[in-house]
């Protein structure tokens, strides 16, 4: 949807509203919900990486329902959406993945509701890691239960987990709670014994290899470092 047919429609529904004394806000409503529209439809593929590596011509592809929200994907964290119970497909470089998601339903609440307060019970698993290796050109989708009712989803929750499965039913993965503090392990660079030209040489090699390490850091690696510098 291009900006002109954007302004188009924005004076048309304009006069509109004008002749019909509707209020602006729900003329502006109409317009964001109409906008919101053509930015989904044109959202077809997430790419997960940056740049052009090597192998993004071959990328497989992960499928989610709108359930899954994927906040992750090897330290590269995903564009929150407006609206975040979208059904994207995911992009994915062949190779060893990890996938961080978190698996949220939403129940609307029977009951009188006071003035104020949500219409809607959210239930929300914890942030979930699943790690596979993606064949190139092929597609992933997830599968796990669906609860029927709210308190089924609430006993769920505790035990969450959810499979990677491939195109010919395989699952490749299964999900376990995520630990940040896992992928800062992994990641970092490691420091090689001293070698010998005096102190100063090795510090000189300390400080150039964590700068390193900081550049190539996440946002939450950067602040789980400062936490434990300033503890």
């Amino acid at each position: 949807m291009s900006i002109c047919h954007v302004n188009r429609v924005f004076e048309s529904m304009m006069k509109g509203w004008h002749k019909h004394g509707v209020s602006l806000r729900a003329g502006l409503a109409a317009l964001i919900a109409l906008s919101l529209v053509g930015c989904a439809s044109s959202i077809s593929v997430v790419e997960t990486w940056d740049g052009n590596p090597e192998g993004a011509e071959r990328a497989a592809t992960l499928k989610t329902p709108g359930e899954i929200r994927v906040v992750r994907v090897n330290d590269r964290n995903m564009t929150n959406f407006l609206m975040d119970d979208l059904a994207l497909d995911y992009a994915l470089l062949p190779g060893d993945n990890e996938v961080v998601f978190v698996y949220k339903t939403i129940w609307a609440k029977t009951g009188v509701v006071s003035n104020g307060e949500s219409k809607v019970h959210v239930i929300e698993s914890e942030p979930q890691v699943a790690r596979f290796e993606a064949l190139a050109g092929e597609t992933y989708r997830f599968e796990f239960d669906r609860p029927t009712t709210r308190q089924e989803a609430e006993r769920m929750m505790p035990e969450f987990s959810a499979a990677i499965v491939s195109s010919s039913g395989r699952s490749v993965a299964s999900s376990s709670v995520w630990d940040p503090a896992e992928g800062i392990a992994a990641s970092r660079t490691p420091i090689p014994e001293p070698q010998p030209g005096g102190a100063s040489a090795n510090a000189g090699n300390a400080l150039e290899q964590l700068k390193d390490v900081w550049e190539t850091a996440s946002d939450e690696e950067k602040k789980a470092f400062l936490r434990w510098a300033f503890e």
